[in-house]
């Protein structure tokens, strides 16, 4: 995750890398001052070598939990995911 707060604009954004992640497979909550990210990250590739099927499997649940800055919104909390990055701005909408 990459923190950027803004002195000049007054804004705070958050980008987070989820590769292979999909915008349907990601939770964007917001509950009082906090800003939660969670998900579940669902991989399996199959490649044939040399007569062998290798199969690689790849799952796992993760959350990150930040505090939204004193004097923001709830409703000034924006989100965007592109190419498998996810921004969320505070104050301003953000994208990727």
């Amino acid at each position: 995750m990459d923190l950027l707060e803004n002195a000049e604009t007054k804004t705070v954004t958050a980008t987070f890398e989820l590769p292979g992640m999909k915008q349907q497979d990601v939770n964007i909550e917001v509950n009082g001052n906090c800003l939660t990210i969670s998900g579940e990250s669902k991989r399996s590739e199959n490649h044939d070598k040399g007569g062998y099927t290798v199969q690689e499997r790849s799952y796992g649940k993760f959350s990150r939990t930040l505090q939204i800055p004193q004097g923001m919104k709830a409703e000034d909390v924006h989100a965007r995911m592109k190419n498998g990055l996810l921004t969320t701005g505070e104050g301003v909408v953000a994208s990727a």
